[in-house]
């Protein structure tokens, strides 16, 4: 098990093994905090029946496929991280989003373990400009819709398999197309 040192006095602590919620605890000064999920947010991009996926250039999960995302900035918006996060890994800037939906995963950092996330993804379609790989990407690929979660590729995060097959299904229905994009209404995901 990892530790790491506690935020009051530098003593080195660790998660409870059990509980819920988990907790951090000092065993000297009694400081105690709630192991608390953090919130991600991503941008799912479509073009021409594609969908725009990026290769991790860094751990954790470095060289698995992902979605452009990352962590929401303190006194960001949810939705505001997931174009901020599109920007700085692949340069594109999108028009008009609509909300995809939300999942739960978890997140590792070498020295702390695992965290459990938030995952809340918006849906956008290509507008114009190349992406090129930046920031946290070290590579980007248009892979098209009808082979979302079935190219046998490795992906960074589990809840990637439901996102995809949230993606196939708006395509089926009509709402992921070159022409027309329609969001679904919002709504709580898994």
């Amino acid at each position: 098990m990892t530790s790491f040192p506690c935020a009051r006095c530098g003593r080195p602590i660790r998660r409870t093994a059990r509980g819920e919620p988990r907790k951090l605890r000092c065993p000297r000064c009694r400081y105690l905090i709630y192991d608390y999920p953090r919130v991600a947010a991503g941008m799912v991009v479509v073009k021409d029946g594609a969908v725009l996926l990026l290769r991790r250039a860094h751990p954790p999960r470095r060289g698995c496929l992902d979605i452009p995302g990352g962590f929401v900035d303190a006194g960001e918006s949810i939705e505001g991280a997931a174009r901020r996060e599109l920007r700085e890994e692949t340069g594109l800037t999108v028009g008009k989003v609509g909300w995809l939906g939300f999942y739960w995963d978890r997140y590792y950092i070498r020295g702390f373990g695992y965290f459990p996330t938030m995952n809340f993804y918006y849906l956008a379609r290509w507008r114009s400009g190349a992406p090129r790989a930046a920031d946290d990407a070290a590579s980007a690929e248009w892979v098209p819709v009808a082979r979302l979660g079935r190219t046998g590729a490795r992906f960074a995060w589990k809840h990637m398999a439901d996102v995809f097959r949230e993606v196939r299904k708006r395509a089926r229905d009509g709402r992921v197309t070159r022409r027309r994009f329609r969001p679904s209404p919002a709504r709580a995901g898994r």
